[in-house]
Formats: structure tokens, sequence, C-alpha cells
């Protein structure tokens, strides 16, 4: 091939990347015209996007006093007890109607922060004996994310 005809077929491969370009612009705005994506559920993906963590280790439920605690007769509204644990943390978790209560164990400073789903996250203060409170009961489906130091863990989502 003659350097006349390498540059002409450079030239049409070229035209042609850019109405290719132009074809897919068009439909975009024809798409967001006709069919836009409700802003709801563009919320709600971003927000999904924010709540991943690539390299967090997955806490697994190991105890839940609705599954596996013993019955006992005339008990009512007792808290549910959970026990998440990734590899040697342990996180104990009481959900009740004011809030949760719980302990990182062993003891170490970490970040918690309680998902819940749409919402944003709500940061808990983990004291020196790896103690934490939340004030706000969960609403519906919620998940924890534990920050020690490099390391990030998050529990299963479970509904409260």
């Amino acid at each position: 091939m003659n350097e006349e005809e390498n540059q002409s077929t450079r030239g049409g491969a070229a035209e042609e990347e850019w109405a290719d370009a132009l074809l897919e612009e068009e439909l975009r705005q024809a798409a967001a015209v006709l069919d836009p994506v409700p802003e709801a559920l563009r919320q709600l993906a971003l927000e999904a996007y924010a709540l991943h963590d690539l390299d967090a280790r997955i806490a697994e439920l190991t105890f839940d006093s609705l599954v596996d605690a013993l019955p006992v007769r005339g008990g009512t509204d007792a808290p549910r007890m959970l026990t998440f644990r990734a590899g040697e943390v342990t996180v104990d978790v009481e959900v009740t109607d004011d809030g949760l209560i719980g302990q990182v164990l062993p003891p170490r400073s970490a970040r918690i922060e309680v998902l819940g789903g749409p919402q944003t996250a709500r940061p808990v203060t983990v004291d020196t004996l790896g103690r934490f409170t939340s004030d706000a009961p969960p609403a519906g489906p919620f998940a924890l994310r534990l920050r020690t130091g490099a390391e990030v863990i998050v529990t299963e989502w479970l509904r409260a």
C-alpha cells in the first residue's frame, strides 16, 4: 500500500470514529429526554457506590439471638444480640429500641460507622476499651463498617 492510500484509510477511520461518537452523543441526549433516570435511583446508585470498600473484609455473623438463643419463658422484648467475626476481630452488638451498644474485641482504637442503606453513614465513637454506642436505632437494613488503622471490616447487612 502506498502512502496516499494509507493516509486515506486513516482518514476514513477517523471520520468513522467521529461519526460513531456523534451518534452515541445524540442517543445519550435522546435517552435523557425521553427516558430519564429517576433522581431517587441516581442518588441510590451514587450512595451504593460510595459505600463499597474493595479491600474490606466481611465480618461473618456468628451469633444472632433471634435465631441462636434459647427461648426464655415469660421473656418479652429482649434486646437483639449479634456477634460478628472477621479473623481475630470480634464485634458484639446489642440492638435496642434506643440504639446500638457494642464492643470491639480485642479492644482497639477504631472508627465505626452505622450504614443504613440509602441514608448516610452515621459515625460512632469507640472508647479505649473498644466500647461504642449509637443513640439512633437502625430503621431498616443496617451494617457496621469498622476502620482499624489500615484494615476495613464490614459486617453483613441485617434488618433491625
